[in-house]
C-alpha cells in the first residue's frame, strides 16, 4: 500500500462506517477509460462527470455507500491500476 493510501486510511478510520463516501478521480477523457472507472462502482452509485475545458480529461465523482475503510482503499487501488487515472 502506498503512502497516500496509508494517509487516507488514517483519515477514514476516524469516521463511522457504513457511510456514504465521495470518490474523486481524474482520467483521460476516452470512452474505454471512463467505462473501466464506471465499472468500479455499484449500479446505485451517484456518478457525476465533468470534462476539462479542453476535453482532454474528465473528472469523475462517485458517491457510494461503503461498508468499511478496507473497501474504500480497495476501490482506490483498483482505480489506480487503470492507465492514466489520478485519485484525489
Amino acid at each position: 500500500m502506498s503512502d497516500i493510501f496509508k494517509s487516507l486510511r488514517a483519515q477514514l478510520e476516524l469516521e463511522e462506517w457504513p457511510n456514504v463516501y465521495l470518490f474523486k478521480l481524474i482520467a483521460p477523457n476516452n470512452s474505454e477509460t471512463v467505462a473501466k472507472i464506471t465499472a468500479l462502482f455499484d449500479d446505485g452509485a451517484d456518478l457525476h462527470y465533468q470534462p476539462s475545458k479542453t476535453g482532454k480529461y474528465i473528472s469523475i465523482s462517485a458517491k457510494e455507500m461503503m461498508m468499511d475503510v478496507d473497501s474504500i482503499i480497495a476501490k482506490y487501488e483498483q482505480a489506480a491500476l487503470i492507465e492514466g487515472v489520478m485519485t484525489l
